[in-house]
């Protein structure tokens, strides 16, 4: 069984087996950037140089980023304790493209790593797609050999255009773009139908990998300009994957909150599998903000 550490060796050294820079994660609290209070995407970092207001010796680069989300455009406080995947901090795999690969890299990228590295199994894996993105489609299918049964289109869903569960922007303004979602299937023994069903929100098909088409630079009034390249920028949950390479189906069930549930249980006396996940949580979202700006805080636990 891989550890977290194991999983997020694999995933820096195959981006830069690709010609991808490995950068440091980011401060929790961004240094470029009013819009946020938290950093919460691996692309923040990342934002000037896709608007073209930064330039680096690298147009591709990959990180592991400490992300906390508990507030604003994406918020998860609401869902922990509720789902086996959310939690407020967590670390967040991702690669990026300034301006060279586009689609089909990424997704071939992508594919590559969960099933030819992890070997996870293709039966097991669905995507999802932006309602009117026919050449991600078309990678998908022709190129993957994905049946068009596990290629799930998502339209506008929010209540506005552009406003989708694959249409993905960090903040209210600023990069935004298409977007193509990997999901893992746990099985039927778990509740939950595929996205784009009325039971979407159950754990059964978990998100573990988006793959972002960055093309525009949305305004305060929502107009999309077009940034200067095409980018990419990709993010998978550590813990989520770890959860599917652990062969466990929550996120508190791996390797790194099995040590802060350990710790809780012995410091309050009490056997770890009578301990109520949302009490623990309490305790390990402070633990883990606490040392958020050690490097590699999750070894470190």
């Amino acid at each position: 069984m891989k550890t977290s550490a194991e999983i997020r060796k694999d995933f820096l050294d195959f981006f830069a087996s690709k010609g991808h820079t490995i950068v440091p994660s980011s401060s929790l609290v961004p240094g470029n950037d009013a819009t946020l209070l938290f950093t919460n995407a691996g692309m923040v970092q990342f934002k000037d140089v896709f608007l073209g207001a930064e330039k680096r010796s690298y147009k591709r680069a990959a990180s592991s980023q400490r992300c906390v989300r508990a507030g604003g455009k994406h918020n998860d406080l609401d869902q922990v304790g509720y789902t086996a995947r959310h939690h407020t901090f967590f670390e967040m795999l991702g690669n990026f493209s300034f301006g060279d690969y586009f689609k089909r890299d990424a997704i071939l990228y992508a594919w590559e790593l969960l099933t030819g590295v992890w070997q996870l199994p293709k039966d097991k894996l669905l995507v999802t797609i932006y309602q009117t993105d026919d050449q991600a489609f078309d990678i998908w299918h022709k190129d993957v050999g994905l049946p068009v049964e596990r290629i799930i289109r998502i339209g506008d869903n929010k209540g506005a255009p552009y406003a989708s569960d694959n249409f993905w922007q960090m903040a209210d303004t600023g990069p935004c773009g298409p977007c193509t979602e990997i999901f893992y299937d746990h099985g039927a023994d778990i509740p939950g139908g595929p996205p784009g069903s009325p039971d979407e929100d159950g754990d059964r098909f978990i998100e573990i990998w988006n793959n972002v088409f960055m093309q525009f630079d949305r305004q305060p009034d929502g107009t999309l300009l077009p940034l200067p390249a095409p980018c990419v920028d990709t993010g998978m949950g550590l813990e989520r994957v770890a959860a599917v390479l652990q062969h466990v189906h929550s996120n508190y069930e791996i390797d790194l909150f099995q040590h802060l549930i350990k710790a809780a249980a012995k410091l309050t006396d009490t056997a770890a599998g009578q301990l109520i996940l949302g009490a623990v949580w309490s305790f390990t979202v402070i633990t883990w903000v606490q040392v958020a700006e050690l490097p590699h805080a999750s070894v470190a636990l």
